[in-house]
């Protein structure tokens, strides 16, 4: 017995499930699936058949899957990097509203280098 699905933002705990029960699966990469052109409308059913095909025919290029602990250690990465793309955004619609408003900051040299350090802080 085989299975395969595609690769998407739920993870790879499927695949280490159905791995641990003694059934093959293959995570598959979307972007390198091969669609028929004349098939314009996407439903699952369609897709699952179309899946099966690729697995029988063995015509898919499949994803490596990391370890559960490499998994883990890129989700840490990309939390990061969101909560650092918020506190930017949040900062610039911060200083975007303070200087709708002509509050600015004048207590320094300001060269754009030294924004949001302690000297800031009221």
């Amino acid at each position: 017995m085989a299975v395969a699905y595609e690769a998407g933002p739920t993870g790879f705990g499927l695949y280490r499930t159905l791995l641990d029960a003694g059934i093959r699966c293959e995570v598959l990469a979307p972007s390198k699936l091969q669609r028929p052109a004349r098939d314009r409308v996407k439903t699952d059913a369609k897709d699952a058949v179309h899946l099966a095909r690729l697995l029988r025919l063995d015509e898919h290029v499949a994803v490596t899957v990391p370890s559960a602990d490499r998994e883990a250690d890129r989700d840490l990465v990309r939390a990061r990097e969101d909560c650092r793309s918020d506190l930017m955004r949040a900062r610039h619609r911060l200083s975007k509203l303070l200087l709708r408003h002509s509050i600015l900051y004048t207590g320094g040299n300001y060269t754009g280098d030294n924004a949001w350090t302690a000297a800031h802080h009221i």
